[in-house]
């Protein structure tokens, strides 16, 4: 028993019906029509008789409210959106009355749009044989506002056959055309047809339907008169149509290469719109990546002063004692007695440095500056990693004999010796003559501080001669080595608790802290103010990402006319989908792109002018790339779904 051979169009009981306020318009009644494979069909109706309805139903456009419809004998109403897009892709070409070609797309690529969809291959060879067929050879570059409106139809119908449809839906395409225009027009379709494709044209001209072998009349929803011409050629036989189906749902290289395409003219074609609209993306990526690249930059130059300071070292500096009851009234002070007596435990301890310090004019010459007075002992140079790179340091003599002898940093020798050797030149500090014995290493600029612009003097000096100071600033041990800087921390804090006569259960009026707890401290604090500047470089990236999401809303308004017709040619909710995601992906990414060009340069000129250390790493470039990418698509995406979700005939009608 053989398979029955259906038309290729049967539609049985078709009802289309609109939703108006509380109303139902019915355009549709009940409509049954048969259309054999090879003909060529005009359906002819006054103004809103439903003929343009009927055939965006046929032509998958829209769907019935109720009815049967079958396609080469595959009821088509059951698919899915993704499947009723490449089954028109596949089977189905449109010849429009608006044309509907897209204005920033050459001829080729208009006529190549549907092969995207297909996923045929070398398609602008295929479009431009279909533009030679046409007679359009030496149009194939130019824009729809370049050619005639005879050319753009024929360009569109060139995109109607480009992949060899079994079906032309004609809707009106004469209607914009001029007589000579539309005789051409009908000779190619009729053309078309004897070659086998078979026709259904939409016209309410009697001239343009005396083209066809079989003319419908239709009226309020409903066919009337259905005639074929006696005269009409014989229909090929009838064959069994083979089964389209829905190949990969994954995009294809072309289809991406086309929606990134897509998205470069657009940006294109409103320059200053894309610019604005990215701004905010560019504000925030660049905040991000300088204020990061501030982050680390202060971040490593702490850590390398904390470095340079020397190993095993613990600090004692000053806190708040409570007097009345009242916490931070008064601050603590240290004695050269409280640094004696912690440098009597030699088990514990091997080197005790007690500071001071202050600010004084230095003068040489004619020349003069204000610089940092550090008054130290003679282990200083051991316990800090400070021996002199030029000359020496004072020793434990010339601090007990107050020799007014000093040891200089090169910020100093630059700003008041110059290209001078400063060794054994006489200056004033506070306008009392020093001997320069040495010159510091250079340490270099942690942020805001200078390392090399200091000047360090004997203690005893400094205290009784230069700053005038009865107690030390701050304290510094040096352990015997590593296992031995917690007991030290211990006896230490016991010792001082007993020397400043704290009570038990009252708190300690100075604090003892080793390197790895001053590294801690800074990385924690350094991490935080990275954290806390990159939120507030993220929230101007939110607000672009915002700015995204509502341009890409007004592009999909302004747009509504090309998604209809995408749709049309066989583009799936995906295709649509991923389109505007890579729009709003693009807008974010080259924004992101040349905020990260603008944030290095910031980093850069702050480091050159302000003399500060920035860092620009790969973790902050990836980051903000990675930022603004995940703004683009997170803004994008309800923008781009909007789009998807179009009904291809509601969005070919938007005005």
């Amino acid at each position: 028993m053989t398979e029955e051979i259906r038309p290729l169009i049967e539609a049985k009981g078709i009802r289309k019906v609109y939703r108006l306020g509380d109303t139902d318009l019915e355009i549709l009644r009940g409509v049954d029509l048969t259309i054999r494979e090879g003909e060529f069909v005009a359906i002819m109706g006054p103004s809103g008789s439903g003929k343009s309805t009927l055939m965006h139903v046929l032509g998958l456009l829209d769907r019935p409210t109720a009815g049967k419809y079958y396609i080469g004998g595959k009821e088509v109403l059951c698919l899915s959106d993704e499947e009723t897009a490449f089954l028109r892709s596949k089977t189905i070409g449109f010849v429009f009355q608006q044309f509907n070609l897209l204005p920033r797309m050459g001829a080729t690529d208009n006529v190549a749009l549907p092969l995207i969809y297909s996923r045929t291959p070398n398609r602008q060879a295929v479009a431009e044989k279909n533009l030679a067929h046409v007679g359009l050879s030496d149009r194939l570059h130019h824009q729809p506002n370049q050619l005639s409106g005879g050319q753009q139809q024929r360009v569109a119908i060139a995109r109607a056959l480009v992949n060899n449809p079994k079906i032309i839906f004609a809707d009106e395409p004469t209607g914009n055309l001029a007589s000579a225009q539309a005789d051409e027009v009908m000779r190619m379709l009729t053309g078309f047809n004897k070659a086998g494709i078979t026709v259904v044209m939409v016209t309410h001209e009697p001239d343009i339907a005396a083209w066809a072998n079989r003319v419908i009349h239709i009226k309020d929803g409903q066919i009337t008169e259905d005639v074929t011409k006696p005269d009409a050629p014989p229909l090929p036989p009838a064959k069994k149509h083979q089964h389209i189906t829905r190949g990969s749902a994954y995009l294809t290289p072309a289809e991406f290469t086309e929606h990134f395409m897509s998205a470069l003219r657009a940006l294109a074609s409103n320059k200053m719109r894309s610019f604005l609209t990215m701004l905010g993306v560019i504000i925030g990526v660049s905040s991000i990546v300088a204020m990061m690249a501030l982050g680390r930059g202060a971040q490593k130059s702490i850590e390398e002063r904390l470095s340079s300071l020397g190993a095993n070292l613990i600090t004692v500096m000053p806190g708040f004692s409570q007097m009345r009851g009242v916490s931070g009234a008064r601050t603590s002070r240290f004695t050269l007695e409280d640094a004696k007596t912690i440098a009597d435990n030699k088990q514990l301890i091997a080197r005790v440095d007690p500071n001071v310090n202050g600010n004084a004019q230095v003068v040489f010459g004619p020349n003069n500056t204000n610089t940092s007075i550090l008054g130290a002992t003679a282990d200083y140079a051991a316990m800090r990693n400070a021996q002199p790179v030029y000359g020496r340091f004072f020793t434990a003599a010339e601090d007990e004999r107050l020799e007014k002898v000093a040891v200089v940093g090169q910020t100093v020798v630059n700003n008041i010796f110059g290209a001078a050797n400063p060794i054994g030149q006489t200056i004033k500090i506070s306008h009392k003559n020093f001997r320069v014995i040495g010159l510091l290493p250079a340490k270099g600029s942690s942020g805001f501080q200078d390392q090399d612009d200091m000047i360090i003097i004997p203690l005893n000096t400094a205290m009784k001669r230069s700053l005038g100071r009865k107690y030390v600033n701050t304290i510094w041990i040096e352990a015997k080595d590593t296992a031995k800087i917690d007991p030290a921390i211990d006896y230490i804090t016991a010792l001082m608790r007993k020397r400043h006569r704290i009570q038990q259960g009252k708190d300690n009026d100075f604090n003892v802290m080793n390197m790895s707890n001053i590294r801690e401290m800074v990385e924690s604090t350094t991490k935080t103010m990275s954290l806390l500047l990159g939120v507030i470089a993220g929230i101007s990236l939110l607000v672009g990402g915002i700015g995204i999401m509502n341009i890409m809303l007004v592009s999909v308004s302004e747009r509504t006319r090309e998604i209809g017709l995408r749709k049309a040619i066989g583009a799936t909710r995906t295709a649509i989908l991923t389109q505007f995601l890579i729009e709003a992906s693009s807008l974010s990414i080259v924004g992101g792109g040349i905020g990260i060009a603008l944030g290095a340069g910031i980093a850069v000129a702050l480091s050159k002018l302000a003399h500060w250390t920035l860092i620009v790493t790969a973790s902050s470039v990836i980051m903000s790339v990675g930022f603004s990418a995940s703004v683009g698509i997170l803004f994008g995406f309800w923008p781009a779904k909007k789009a998807s979700e179009l009904s291809p005939i509601e969005a070919l009608r938007y005005e």
